[in-house]
């Protein structure tokens, strides 16, 4: 600290304050534990706001009360004319950003694609209309809002001390950690939600600064006033034996559940652009559909997180738990198809509640379970069919109920759900969203590097190449003393049909009169040699073909790239990102 005083009272312009800090943190790891610091204070500060002038909202909709969802009642007038009259605003404000040429960047897709650059103004933009949405009763939750301006300070800071890539990344999690652990009372939880979903990965140097980011978000939370009280939930003594292939089904019923969901926001959307081409009046519109579930439960507003907490202390019986999850799941599923702003995360958190009530309902007949047990355990499983994140839900299990046992036979349920999601769907509602914009994005891990590679840069250029009507039997005569792997097939124009391996050329199940034009693939396919090395491993994906010809626009053979190099190069690439960042650490 004398240190940086020192500096301070030398160099007072900010740029050589600027390069002061940086090098302070490239020489000591402490520092970047510092920064981490600050940043888990920044986004504390804005979890807290953005919680407090949401509830100021939705003292609009339903004055004297802070949280919708715990409602009991709500007039007509403000059910149907608030979310009406908030989504009229949202839609306005989208029409006044159509020229904005770019759209936000997620905290996932900037660790992903963009080294965890992130524009600061773009996100308050996203924190801002997720406030409004969330405010004026949509059924969504302020978490998209919560990590995206806090990951959004963690970049805007690396950038500035002109960091490397692997720390930037670094602040970006911090950021998004210290936002999910303030705003769900659980640093642990908050803390792997950043290993899991926006670093991509755990790592022992990282535990330090992203662990004090999240622990210094909780405090400012909690000295702002902007916490809940904690719940207290009657736990059950002991886990009955029959409980535990009991919750491997609730698992399984969460992820089809959640799966449904996810598919049933995309069949949404489609419908309101088909329905309504105006952008700008869908939120209006999708605002006055959920005021009408509104009135039938006022517990299908805003996230759901004070109607989560009853229906974890009181949980509703079968048909009303059954009910509630219809109304739910529908008001969800509006809100984000009409083009609020949020996320399903909050949102999961009550419909996994409500599943787990209704699966101790519909079991009741046969066997007697921990109500209690059955709400956890289908809250934290649907959760993770949502955001991906088994553990994460895991730690949000043993900070919500304080109990080893407990979390143990919630893992079982959280797990289950995590590969049947991965086994039937693939996706989480994250990147289920990059994959129908065309990103081939499954967690924050370092992807971007590899759209500098192209296939050019890669391919091999001595190819081995014959004429279509050649014979077998001329083709394994036709390169004396030497065996290659593939030849790539010509047309008598000479240009490239495709390529066959030269072992099946010399496989003795190969008719010897048949022409090499028989032998290749039904799905061959070429790349072109600007393409991405991403578009090359999707293309081997796509044909399950161990190497492709490479030819320019004219069809003209150029090179040959093989799907066993492509591996070798992108573990190469990742082995050399390893060395760099822990070369950075031993440096410090």
């Amino acid at each position: 600290m004398t240190g940086l005083l020192d500096h301070l009272r030398t160099h007072k312009t900010p740029a050589r304050l600027l390069l002061t800090l940086r090098a302070l943190v490239r020489t000591d790891s402490l520092w970047l534990v510092a920064l981490a610091v600050l940043i888990g204070l920044l986004a504390g500060g804005a979890v807290s706001l953005m919680t407090k002038a949401t509830f100021l909202v939705h003292q609009i909709l339903a004055p004297g009360h802070s949280r919708l969802s715990g409602l009991q009642h709500i007039t007509p007038l403000h059910a149907l004319l608030v979310p009406i009259f908030g989504g009229l605003l949202l839609g306005l404000w989208n029409l006044a950003l159509t020229r904005q040429r770019h759209r936000p960047v997620d905290p996932i897709e900037a660790n992903a694609l963009h080294g965890g650059r992130m524009n600061l103004k773009d996100s308050l933009i996203v924190a801002g209309q997720t406030v409004l949405s969330n405010g004026c009763g949509a059924s969504i939750g302020l978490e998209a809002g919560f990590s995206q301006i806090g990951a959004a300070f963690g970049s805007r800071i690396g950038r500035n001390l002109r960091m490397h890539r692997a720390d930037i990344r670094l602040l970006v999690g911090c950021g998004a950690a210290g936002a999910i652990g303030a705003a769900f009372d659980a640093p642990l939880a908050g803390a792997f939600y950043a290993f899991e979903l926006v670093i991509g990965s755990y790592a022992f140097p990282l535990l330090a600064p992203v662990a004090c980011a999240s622990l210094c978000a909780l405090a400012v939370v909690h000295l702002a006033g902007a916490n809940l009280p904690e719940l207290s939930l009657a736990l059950p003594q002991a886990i009955p034996p029959l409980a535990y292939p009991c919750l491997i089904l609730l698992g399984i019923a969460t992820a089809l559940i959640g799966v449904g969901l996810m598919k049933s926001v995309t069949l949404t959307e489609s419908l309101f652009r088909r329905i309504l081409p105006p952008l700008w009046l869908r939120p209006a519109v999708g605002g006055l559909l959920v005021g009408l579930l509104a009135l039938i439960s006022p517990s299908v507003l805003s996230s759901g997180h004070m109607a989560m907490r009853e229906g974890l202390i009181m949980p509703p019986t079968l048909w009303l738990a059954i009910g509630l999850l219809l109304l739910k799941a529908l008001a969800s599923t509006i809100s984000i198809g009409s083009g609020f702003r949020g996320g399903l995360f909050f949102a999961s958190l009550y419909l996994g509640v409500l599943t787990g009530a209704a699966f101790t309902g519909l079991t009741a007949p046969l066997l007697s379970l921990p109500i209690t047990l059955c709400t956890v355990a289908g809250m934290c499983a649907l959760a993770t069919t949502i955001i991906g994140g088994p553990f994460t839900m895991i730690l949000l299990a043993l900070e919500t109920t304080h109990s080893a046992n407990m979390t143990a036979a919630v893992a079982l349920a959280a797990i289950t759900s995590s590969l049947t999601t991965r086994r039937i769907f693939g996706y989480s509602f994250t990147t289920w969203r990059f994959h129908l914009r065309g990103e081939n994005i499954r967690s924050g891990v370092d992807v971007g590097w590899m759209r500098t590679l192209t296939v050019g840069q890669m391919m091999r250029t001595q190819v081995d190449t014959l004429p279509a009507e050649t014979s077998v039997a001329q083709a394994r005569t036709a390169f004396t003393g030497r065996a290659p792997r593939y030849i790539v097939v010509l047309d008598n124009q000479h240009h490239c049909m495709g390529l066959v391996e030269y072992a099946q050329v010399q496989s003795m199940v190969t008719p010897a009169n048949h022409p090499l034009q028989s032998l290749l693939p039904s799905d061959s396919m070429v790349l072109a040699p600007e393409d991405s090395l991403s578009r090359a491993l999707a293309a081997f994906e796509s044909t399950s073909l161990p190497a492709l010809a490479v030819t320019d626009t004219d069809h003209n053979v150029l090179g040959i790239l093989s799907e066993r190099y492509v591996l070798r190069r992108y573990a190469e690439e990742l082995e050399r990102t390893r060395r760099e960042l822990a070369g950075e650490k031993h440096r410090r």
